[in-house]
């Protein structure tokens, strides 16, 4: 049997390289917001739980999108190795800080492989990531808005705070 000839890698290596680590971190990411959402659900916290489930599942599926990318491209997508994954957490005000400080570090590393891309004349995959970068203002807009509601609503029962959590 003849070996197929894996076509030619229209990815830079530099760019392959740094989106690969860009797939473990959605990765990690992914397996944090699962912790979130079992410490949520262990406190009855309903709307967060759900949010933290949905959250957990868009970043394995933004995972799986640079991986797939990578491999279109004729690069060589990583499967990684997730970390150990925090699952001790004060508060619900904590989970939602440690939440944004995580978003704000995958938006710093998409920036990076954008950047990379740009720099190596990388235009699939500067194409690609324009998708990631508009998707971040989002992420962080969002967890943004949720700390603001909940400094808002100061001393009020979690409870009530958890109830105005978006689920969707």
């Amino acid at each position: 049997m003849k070996t197929a000839i894996r076509k030619e890698m229209t990815i830079q290596t530099e760019v392959m390289d740094l989106l690969n680590q860009q797939i473990a971190l959605e990765m990690h990411a992914s397996a944090t917001y699962l912790a979130m959402a079992s410490w949520c659900d262990q406190r009855d916290y309903t709307n967060s739980k759900t949010f933290f489930y949905n959250q957990a599942e868009e970043e394995r599926a933004h995972g799986m999108k640079i991986f797939n990318f990578v491999n279109t491209t004729g690069g060589a997508a990583i499967s990684p190795s997730i970390p150990t994954v925090n699952n001790d957490f004060e508060s619900l005000t904590q989970i939602f800080e440690a939440s944004l400080e995580q978003e704000i570090k995958v938006t710093e590393s998409i920036y990076k492989c954008f950047k990379a891309a740009r720099n190596t004349g990388d235009y699939a995959s500067e194409v690609f990531l324009q998708w990631f970068v508009t998707e971040q203002v989002e992420e962080e807009d969002t967890l943004r808005s949720i700390l603001g509601m909940i400094d808002l609503m100061g001393d009020m029962p979690l409870k009530m705070i958890d109830e105005r959590i978006p689920t969707e």
